[in-house]
């Protein structure tokens, strides 16, 4: 199923959807609405690419509220772990998603680099543990930066830029490196 609300935060609307089926299976938003109608085919698409069975018609859920809260910090996000189905996810991503998830909390980031010297792999590994990550907002990737700015954000750099802002993390936002 798939639970969307549009939500007012910091002035601007933010639409939230999330896929479900026992548990939440992906999430994506945006902050406009042509923007978010493709977030959701580009979420869709790459769940059914790793061989999630994807059902996207209307279904009513707490999910969207509940991603609302963490971003604007009524829940940590390690809260919501529990509820994130991991289908179609690596074992190598699940490990970087569930670290990341536990130990960079609502406020800091963490470099690739960083991030990399944590789990013994490589800031390339984690980069693309990131691009894929089928759960932004409840697995933080957007605190994960570059050493030399913020780094890059899938699918727009700006809703990196929002989401660091909401959580007070002004100084990465000022250097936007696309």
């Amino acid at each position: 199923m798939l639970s969307v609300d549009v939500f007012e935060m910091a002035g601007r609307k933010v639409w939230i959807g999330v896929i479900h089926e026992k548990k939440i299976q992906g999430i994506t938003f945006a902050l406009d609405g042509a923007q978010f109608r493709a977030n959701i085919e580009r979420l869709s698409d790459f769940l059914e690419r790793r061989g999630v069975d994807v059902d996207a018609s209307d279904g009513e859920s707490d999910y969207p509220s509940l991603v609302r809260d963490v971003i604007v910090g009524r829940l940590e996000n390690e809260d919501l772990l529990l509820e994130l189905s991991f289908e179609g996810v690596t074992p190598f991503e699940r490990r970087v998603y569930e670290w990341l998830t536990k130990n960079v909390k609502r406020g800091s980031v963490i470099t690739y680099g960083g991030l990399a010297g944590a789990l013994n792999t490589s800031p390339r590994a984690i980069g693309g543990a990131m691009r894929r990550n089928p759960y932004p907002i409840v697995v933080p990737c957007h605190r994960v930066v570059a050493s030399d700015g913020i780094g890059h954000y899938t699918p727009r750099l700006e809703g990196k830029v929002f989401l660091l802002e909401i959580e007070g993390v002004k100084e990465w936002t000022s250097s936007r490196r696309t």
